[in-house]
């Protein structure tokens, strides 16, 4: 049975060769939307679609008035979520289907869904429309110094009554964007220029859309309805989606998706060229593609995401250079050059180091890191038996049976920002661990349960363990940690879990495919990691936003829920030791200038995520980026000051600490040009501070084991003595 454990929503990985971009005849401003229409060959494909959501989906759905009206919700918020397209009255006509779209369904009847996608496309069209004929007119006499505002979330905003009132919304759009491009530098005439230019792409790839996109539109809406990592793909998507999966890509190794007209990154590939960079971050917006490390940007606000990619796609060796608006609540874009290169299994593979942490007694505790990026096997290897294949478990294997002969006494599994891979391989890598046992249940949509468990009775390391997580890991990473938690066999310790408790498979249709979900993950306690993930036994303070990242997060997700528990036996009990570990990793943590500083930046993230709207006056635009920027310095020089090191005039100077501060963890076993990369990734000021709070966090995942580690030390000592004792 084969397990697709990555969810990619509606994401694309860059990857490949670099595709030639078409040149599109421009659009004159309100020119009519040419309506497109459904084919045969999409009714035949939905009658599939249908049959397999309805028959082998895991939650058992009737085709009825309830799932019309969730798909007619989802259908809104995808067509337009900032409620800046539409008007009540386009709403009032899409309304009549609410109950209708299950009858539509079941006779392979797009007209609806299509109604609404072509009066979609009208509306945006006529926007764009009016930006043009705004700049065109009255682009010169915007002004920045008066006390307007934009609200920056219009998700539960009431839609619009008329055109009239959708004008002077885009008007402040519009003056938002000039105001952007003013405090990057740029002079009124360039900025009218640039913007003619973004909104004319934007307005001739509306007019280059297909019956595929209204297509795919809508039955992604109807997948979603099920749960949120069913989703069709089209056929251009099917071959995204297959790259993905691969395990030898060219590119910069990122992850993106839309969001309204910007195109945002959803994560980095670990070890990717830009994921060593350090430059790009998750949930960043890309605004600017360009090549060559002297080419011009091209401006792809509002383009298609496919489109974009095309663009950031290339081969290895060659540059890319994107301008972005960061993510850490300034507005100001920056732009960023990346390398593409290869994306190889090697350097995704698990890393060794050792770490050191000395006791008050003066006794230092040697610990081993293994890193694992994901859970990954080259399964063409070993269907071939080559002995040398590649798998996690073998090579953690390897670098463990290393780690044992340099003389550790204890060991950590980091598995951060791992979002899952193979399950196969999660099992296998646990029972290095444990004798003999169930890891993991599955669930069918029938209610068959399938254990499988771990057969092999050997222990390859029995000494004490803690596994080191956060939000983002994810399926399998879960699993493991999981069955580690539940057997006793070591702490876990860090944030709490992605919660992705969910299995996919593909399906093929006669157009495109349908990744659908049809069975949940349940660990040998019985407890589904859906929604809940995985609870460490001691929490870190975390940057990420449970409210926005992970299952919780998404709508439509499956519920958590518990079968029995599998017979197993637990390795030993670490509830005596939790009370005494949390007691003094809190202690650590009060005074610690990392985890302070950790707790103040999530302070600031929150108070800015918190800002409703966002003021159209330059100096005071200005005035908050300054201010945004002291308090940001502020913060690095309180925790460099505690630790006794130079502080800062400018955040800029982070810069200039690259060539003298690098990740011991992240470079520790990579090749020659692995470890130029990673000084090239602290070029950047928020990689640097990022990076400090990453090792911050190792380091005290390693406190708590070595703390652990002394105390059976010290029950051992006093078990000793008192048979000692005993006449």
């Amino acid at each position: 049975m084969h397990f697709l454990l990555k969810s990619l929503s509606t994401s694309l990985l860059l990857s490949i060769a670099l595709c030639s971009q078409a040149l599109i005849p421009d659009v004159a401003p309100g020119t009519a939307f040419e309506p497109v229409n459904p084919t045969r060959q999409h009714a035949r494909v939905t009658q599939q679609i249908m049959t397999h959501l309805l028959r082998g989906h895991y939650d058992d759905q009737r085709l009825d008035d309830r799932l019309s009206e969730r798909v007619m919700d989802i259908l809104l918020d995808q067509m337009d979520p900032s409620r800046s397209y539409l008007i009540a009255s386009d709403v009032a006509s899409f309304r009549r289907y609410r109950h209708q779209l299950d009858d539509a369904l079941s006779r392979s009847d797009l007209r609806p869904a299509f109604f609404m996608y072509n009066r979609l496309q009208q509306r945006v069209s006529e926007r764009l429309s009016f930006l043009l004929r705004e700049l065109k007119d009255n682009g010169d006499k915007y002004r920045f110094d008066g006390d307007e505002t934009l609200e920056r979330d219009r998700e539960d905003a009431p839609w619009a009554t008329s055109k009239a009132e959708l004008d002077a919304l885009w008007r402040k759009r519009l003056q938002n964007s000039m105001l952007n491009l003013k405090l990057a530098g740029k002079e009124q005439e360039e900025i009218i220029e640039l913007l003619q230019k973004r909104y004319q792409n934007q307005l001739n790839r509306i007019h280059q859309n297909t019956a595929e996109d209204g297509y795919q539109l809508f039955m992604n809406a109807v997948a979603h309805a099920f749960d949120p990592h069913t989703q069709y793909f089209s056929p251009r998507n099917t071959e995204n989606f297959n790259i993905n999966m691969s395990l030898s890509l060219q590119g910069i190794g990122a992850v993106l998706q839309s969001e309204d007209e910007y195109t945002k990154v959803v994560k980095l590939v670990p070890a990717g060229p830009a994921d060593k960079a350090g430059t790009l971050k998750p949930t960043d917006k890309i605004i600017g593609v360009g090549q060559d490390e002297d080419g011009s940007i091209v401006d792809v606000i509002g383009w298609r995401l496919d489109e974009v990619v095309d663009l950031i796609r290339g081969p290895k060796g060659t540059v890319v250079r994107l301008q972005v608006l960061p993510s850490d609540g300034t507005q100001a874009p920056k732009e960023i050059a990346i390398v593409r290169d290869e994306v190889k299994l090697e350097e995704q593979s698990a890393q060794k180091d050792i770490i050191e942490i000395p006791g008050q007694d003066g006794n230092v505790t040697r610990l081993g890191v293994i890193d694992i990026p994901t859970f990954y096997i080259d399964f063409k290897g070993r269907m071939e038996n080559k002995p040398d294949y590649r798998s996690t478990t073998r090579d953690v294997r390897r670098l463990l049976g290393e780690l044992v002969e340099e003389g550790i006494d204890g060991l950590v599994i980091d598995l951060r920002n791992n979002g899952g891979g193979s399950l196969e391989e999660a099992v296998t890598l646990t029972g290095l661990f444990i004798e003999e046992g169930p890891v993991v249940q599955v669930r069918s949509s029938r209610g068959r349960i399938e254990v499988l468990p771990d057969s092999d009775p050997e222990v390859f390391y029995n000494g004490p363990m803690t596994v080191l997580v956060n939000r983002l890991s994810a399926s399998a990473s879960e699993i493991f940690a999981g069955a580690i938690q539940d057997y006793g066999r070591g702490l876990v310790v860090g944030g709490q879990t992605f919660g992705k408790g969910t299995v996919q498979s593909l399906r093929s249709l006669g157009h495109g495919q349908l990744k659908i979900t049809q069975a949940k993950f349940y660990r040998v306690s019985g407890d589904s990691t859906q929604h809940q993930g995985v609870i460490p036994d001691i929490l870190f303070p975390s940057l990420f936003d449970k409210d926005k990242i992970g299952e919780s997060a998404l709508e439509e997700a499956l519920p958590w829920d518990a079968i029995r528990p599998a017979d197993h036996q637990r390795f030993g009990s670490l509830k005596e030791a939790l009370p005494a570990l949390r007691q003094s990793h809190q202690q650590r943590i009060e005074d610690n200038p990392d985890f302070r500083y950790l707790r103040q930046q999530k302070a600031l993230r929150e108070e800015l995520a918190n800002q409703t709207e966002l003021t159209l006056n330059e100096k005071r635009r200005r005035q908050e980026q300054d201010d945004i920027e002291q308090r940001q310095l502020a913060l690095e020089n309180e925790r460099r000051k505690a630790k006794g090191m130079k502080l800062l005039a400018s955040l800029d100077e982070l810069e200039e600490e690259a060539d003298d501060s690098t990740s011991s963890v992240e470079g520790s076993g990579a090749p020659p040009e692995a470890k130029a990369d990673t000084d090239k990734a602290s070029d950047s000021k928020e990689a640097q501070q990022e990076n400090a709070v990453e090792d911050a966090l190792l380091t005290e995942a390693g406190r708590i084991l070595a703390d652990y580690i002394r105390l059976n030390q010290s029950k051992q000592a006093a078990f000793t003595a008192h048979r000692e004792q005993q006449p």
